[in-house]
């Protein structure tokens, strides 16, 4: 029942534009919004005009959890020490993870929308990473792809219908990058399945082998459980048995 009304509140959220909880929130915050506007109104000649924010302030100043944050963070700062000669992203947040990459270096970003933006340090590209040009092999030292993979052929961000996208997308990952180069992937992992068609959770283990087979041996792996930081830890294969996480994986190119 829990997870039905969970996913019930982010189809009414995300899909629907309706936020249950932020009109509970509202609804209780209408009071004190009144109060206080009367306290100011006593003080203040001049003129107001009435923009209602009504459950700010039951919110913490600014927020250093989730998982985006926390992994655009992690690998960028990975990036950082690493230093590649060219970074390549295909499909990650460009509001997050890519704009902290872009504060301290140029990143190529790789997505099948047409982006017509120009941002300084941003080299947008439209590509379907599911069909490869040969002018992209071993075109990079480092490439990034930080929860975009498990969309790859669901159709959602206007991509073909293809039950096996993700692995043709993995595929051609692997031959982006040049031998010796770095490849970091963050998909959600845990009991097998598709959410269609919001994304694909992976087992971590046959994600591996996956990749493994392809020339990119696994060299460093992080997660993020709900409602937990993120750790360091070599012991994937044990989030299979989750219904969802995190996965952060750190692949060296053969």
């Amino acid at each position: 029942m829990y997870r039905f009304l969970k996913k019930t509140h982010w189809i009414l959220r995300t899909q629907v534009g309706f936020d249950p909880h932020k009109l509970i929130l509202s609804l209780i915050g209408l009071p004190r919004y009144f109060r206080n506007y009367m306290h100011f109104r006593r003080g203040y000649t001049g003129r107001i005009d009435l923009q209602p924010c009504l459950f700010d302030w039951y919110e913490e100043g600014g927020t250093a959890t989730g998982e985006y944050f926390l992994q655009d963070l992690y690998v960028a700062q990975k990036i950082h020490k690493h230093q590649p000669k060219r970074h390549v992203d295909i499909g990650s947040r460009v509001d997050g993870f890519v704009a902290h990459v872009a504060s301290f270096r140029e990143v190529e970003v790789f997505d099948i929308r047409l982006t017509s933006q120009n941002i300084n340090n941003i080299v947008f590209k439209q590509a379907d990473l599911m069909t490869l040009p040969e002018s992209l092999l071993n075109y990079c030292d480092s490439l990034s792809c930080l929860h975009a993979l498990e969309h790859f052929g669901l159709g959602r961000y206007g991509d073909p219908i293809n039950p096996e996208g993700y692995i043709a997308g993995l595929i051609n990952m692997s031959k982006i990058i040049i031998s010796g180069g770095v490849f970091y992937l963050s998909v959600p992992v845990g009991i097998e399945r598709v959410e269609f068609n919001a994304h694909r959770i992976f087992d971590p283990v046959k994600l591996v082998n996956l990749a493994a087979s392809n020339g990119l041996l696994l060299k460093g792996f992080a997660s993020v459980k709900p409602g937990e930081g993120l750790i360091e830890s070599t012991h994937y294969a044990e989030l299979r048995a989750l219904n969802i996480a995190l996965g952060i994986f750190i692949f060296i190119k053969k």
